[in-house]
């Protein structure tokens, strides 16, 4: 289970470099495909907030990351099920607020990850 577990976070980790790169540097071209509702006219004006927006992806992704560095198992799994709680509220939020394709994409494989640490960490307590 801590396999899967460390699969996932590194494709969370990787999902948010994506977002990082596409609302930083190719918002008027990848987020007009992406974000299908918004009007075209928007993207120019909104660059700037979208790439404040890919910045914090940026940080999401650098904490997942930073667990495949951490040595102590303990300290891994806490610093990883903080930045992946931030994740899941991060993407309902958004499937609340934007699109519910955003649970699907962003909450849920953040949702998944967080269960398959707490197996493990239930299964490894007894």
């Amino acid at each position: 289970m801590v396999i899967l577990a460390k699969i996932l976070i590194a494709l969370v980790a990787l999902e948010h470099l994506y977002f990082l790169y596409f609302e930083m540097f190719a918002w008027e071209t990848i987020g007009k495909k992406t974000f299908k509702s918004l009007p075209a006219h928007l993207f120019k004006p909104t660059k700037a907030l979208a790439a404040n927006q890919g910045l914090y992806n940026g940080f999401l992704a650098a904490g997942l990351i930073w667990t495949f560095f951490i040595t102590d198992a303990v300290w891994s799994k806490n610093i990883a099920l903080f930045f992946l709680v931030c994740v899941a509220v991060a993407g309902v939020y958004g499937a609340i607020t934007a699109s519910k394709k955003i649970f699907f994409v962003q909450a849920l494989p953040a949702m998944i990850a967080i269960i398959c640490l707490l197996i493990y960490e239930n299964g490894n307590n007894q």
